[in-house]
């Protein structure tokens, strides 16, 4: 077994690894037990009674963090040359069509989210293969594939991600920033149930929401209690 580090073993002694935190106690101690020496992220992982192979099952949504992800997230914006400029306004990190495209199928994946219009589709639907296992490829579910680029480059940069469960049932997601405080942690942890929530197949039986955990960037997960949470 390895041996623990330090850090480590300061990070367990303020864990009770049995007992289930309030919200509030959880985003406070996911700063207490994280030594890293960078801004940590803060991650949430939700494990949900469904039965991801069916497809009435399979939960997916988009959210709109209140205070963001804390991370720069870069925007690649495959357009028509008359949407350009807008996207470029907005905020896009790349913009452009046809070139990107090349660099792509070149193998260069540098960014975080691609936004692109239902247009130029039949071009960006040729990468999946490349952009698909890195979960790039734009979706309209998830507001990527849209005309108003403008406003999916915004609603982006200021923190809307997507995400959806996987094979076993977890929706993982990283909703902060260890530097942020335990408020603004909690906000964004109640957007983010609250919209998974709101997402709950009719055809799934029994309990929906089975376990939350907290945690940040190497530190220990921390289970949230449920029935301190109103509403899951």
């Amino acid at each position: 077994m390895a041996k623990l580090t330090k850090n480590q073993k300061a990070a367990l002694s303020k864990l009770d690894s049995q007992k289930a935190y309030t919200l509030e106690e959880a985003a406070q101690l996911v700063k207490e037990i994280t030594f890293t020496k960078f801004d940590a992220s803060v991650d949430l992982d939700v494990r949900l009674g469904v039965d991801p192979r069916k497809a009435d099952q399979m939960v997916r949504g988009v959210v709109s963090l209140p205070h963001g992800t804390g991370k720069e997230v870069r925007v690649l914006a495959l357009v028509t040359p008359d949407k350009e400029a807008e996207a470029k306004e907005a905020g896009a990190d790349f913009v452009g069509l046809d070139e990107f495209i090349s660099k792509i199928e070149g193998g260069w994946t540098d960014i975080d989210v691609i936004i692109t219009m239902p247009t130029v589709m039949a071009k960006v639907g040729k990468l999946g293969r490349v952009l698909g296992p890195r979960g790039l490829m734009p979706n309209p579910k998830s507001g990527t594939v849209t005309m108003d680029v403008a406003k999916a480059v915004k609603e982006v940069k200021q923190g809307k991600i997507d995400f959806k469960v996987d094979k076993y049932g977890i929706v993982h997601a990283s909703i902060g920033k260890v530097s942020f405080t335990p408020d603004k942690i909690m906000d964004n942890v109640k957007e983010m149930l609250n919209t998974i929530a709101r997402l709950k197949p009719s055809s799934a039986k029994g309990t929906y929401v089975k376990s939350i955990h907290i945690s940040s960037t190497m530190s220990p997960g921390i289970t949230v209690d449920k029935s301190s949470l109103a509403g899951l």
